[in-house]
């Protein structure tokens, strides 16, 4: 009887989970339906999503050895004819196809640059933003990390938190602690609600973690713990890949930490 107790209580358990995971993917896709996506095709490897009237997500495709194709999400910010550019497309090939479609399609001139952590799907471009004049912001541990390894540098690097105009509005960059990697850091954006916590953050359709071999697996639900904590009233978060949704990508990716 104690047998068929536990199993049944462990069938309850699995079926929580899943009746859990369906209603987060349910609220995410209805959260994705109240917003109007513009998608351009910039290149065979490079478009740009709208999600508000100030911001663009790009996304830039690699084949990477053993994982395929893999598309990465960086944020564009614009105000007026400025912008500011959050995480690079993977190489500086792909970097300049983006920069340039910028300046010359959108008619923007690119004000400054934030990668997420070290990672190419990061700051792979950095190389070709230094040739063009860009300043560069970043944790001063990816500033570390990117000696360390003979990578481009950042210009720029702050410890806790950074805030920077763009004309009138402000953009805050924050780091709360190791999780995919031991540098990743926040972007948040008061004025849209937009929250860019890159590969922090998992996708509604991810099945795990993800790459976890260059973070820490101990520290990583506390980070989200503290993300999720403070920007309850986040209407946009986008992942390092996939799609985009709302705060129900915190809960799900917290729930993925159990896994381990």
């Amino acid at each position: 009887m104690r047998h068929l107790r536990q199993q049944k209580t462990g069938h309850l358990k699995d079926y929580h989970r899943m009746k859990r995971l369906y209603l987060l993917m349910l609220l995410g896709l209805t959260h994705l339906a109240c917003i109007s996506q513009e998608v351009i095709g910039i290149s065979s490897d490079l478009e740009l999503a709208r999600i508000s009237d100030n911001a663009f997500i790009h996304i830039s495709y690699c084949t990477l050895p053993g994982y395929g194709r893999v598309g990465a999400n960086g944020l564009i910010f614009i105000d007026k004819d400025q912008a500011f550019l959050f995480d690079t497309p993977w190489n500086d090939s792909l970097t300049s196809i983006l920069v340039s479609y910028m300046e010359e399609h959108m008619g923007l001139k690119i004000q400054g640059f934030v990668p997420n952590h070290w990672h190419d799907d990061c700051m792979g471009g950095l190389g070709f933003l230094k040739t063009r004049g860009i300043k560069s912001w970043a944790n001063q541990r990816t500033i570390e990390i990117a000696g360390e390894k003979g990578l481009p540098i950042p210009d720029h690097g702050f410890r806790d938190s950074l805030k920077i105009m763009l004309g009138e509005k402000s953009i805050h960059c924050y780091y709360y602690g190791p999780a995919h990697s031991m540098d990743n850091i926040v972007v948040w954006i008061p004025s849209e609600k937009i929250l860019f916590p890159g590969c922090i953050c998992k996708s509604l359709d991810s099945q795990s973690l993800g790459n976890i071999s260059d973070g820490d697996l101990s520290e990583y639900p506390m980070t989200v713990d503290r993300i999720t904590d403070r920007f309850r009233d986040a209407k946009i978060i986008i992942p390092g890949h996939g799609s985009f949704g709302g705060t129900e990508l915190l809960t799900f990716t917290r729930s993925l930490c159990n896994q381990y």
